[in-house]
């Protein structure tokens, strides 16, 4: 009997393996509901709320380990379903969408004597980000539903990395000394320009298949595992050698400019294929 065959009767004899996607993907909600709890004691914490938006950052970031196991473990388990996409793209929305938002709103409220602009502002920028997450997921689903792939061509900013671009620069100015006060008048307008990248028709490359490659790219191997420890660098600081917060700024840096060096690279790269220096790739719709 071959490997594949016992690994498929392993599936049908432990049917519980089919629930473990949606499992992950209530993971995925529960972080984003999380973030969203954690920043709101910012009004009673009684120190600075560099912390409090940090760890909210960290709690979205960690979501999105969730978020790609249960469409990997759908596959390997054969657990794909209409049902299981329609949750994936509802945790998406609370934890990719709504979550980054009341971080921003949250943030800019409590350091409302930083920014110049009537706080009003801050709550129509932050729609802006919410509104567009919702249109793009929505417009995922209606193409998973009709199996469209936009003309084989990859869309928007994913959800997932607007999310990222949002909380890695909220983590990098948390532990800069209270620099995060700097950051809000700015943040609010970045979000709004994320959210609009999010439904626009500038194209991006497809992390999922980049990744795939990295097998005949040994840079690219060499950049994920770059990224995958600056993910961890801060834990592994402050639980186990005990250093404080703020010298762990190096991998944060890092980490803040390799994501949003993949928000602009997809209006660069739009502009340089209308200028024919590069040739149009393909690629799919992704949430």
């Amino acid at each position: 009997m071959t490997k594949k065959r016992k690994f498929k009767e392993m599936i049908e004899n432990n049917r519980w393996l089919k629930k473990v996607p949606n499992t992950l993907t209530i993971c995925n909600s529960l972080c984003g509901f999380g973030a969203i709890i954690n920043t709101l004691h910012v009004y009673t914490s009684q120190g600075a709320p560099e912390a409090v938006l940090a760890l909210s950052a960290w709690i979205i970031l960690a979501a999105m380990i969730f978020d790609a196991l249960d469409g990997f473990t759908a596959r390997i388990f054969n657990a794909a379903s209409m049902h299981g996409m329609q949750m994936d793209s509802l945790a998406d929305m609370v934890t990719f969408g709504l979550s980054p938002a009341v971080v921003v709103a949250i943030m800019a409220h409590k350091l409302s004597d930083k920014i110049s602009y009537d706080y009003s502002i801050v709550w129509i920028l932050c729609g802006v980000y919410i509104g567009c997450a919702a249109l793009r997921l929505a417009t995922y689903n209606v193409h998973a539903m009709q199996e469209k792939k936009c003309d084989g061509k990859f869309y928007g900013l994913p959800s997932p990395g607007a999310a990222a671009a949002v909380c890695s620069i909220v983590i990098f100015y948390s532990n800069r000394d209270g620099e995060v006060t700097q950051l809000v008048p700015f943040l609010p307008i970045y979000a709004a320009f994320l959210g609009i990248m999010m439904v626009s028709k500038i194209q991006y490359t497809h992390i999922g298949k980049w990744i795939q490659g990295s097998k005949r790219h040994k840079w690219r191997f060499v950049l994920i595992i770059a990224v995958l420890l600056c993910l961890i660098w801060q834990p592994i600081q402050v639980l186990l050698l005990r250093k404080a917060m703020e010298d762990t700024w190096v991998p944060q840096l890092f980490l803040a400019g390799i994501i949003n060096l993949y928000v602009i690279s997809g209006p660069i790269y739009t502009l340089l294929l209308k200028l024919k220096l590069v040739k149009d790739p393909t690629a799919v719709l992704s949430n």
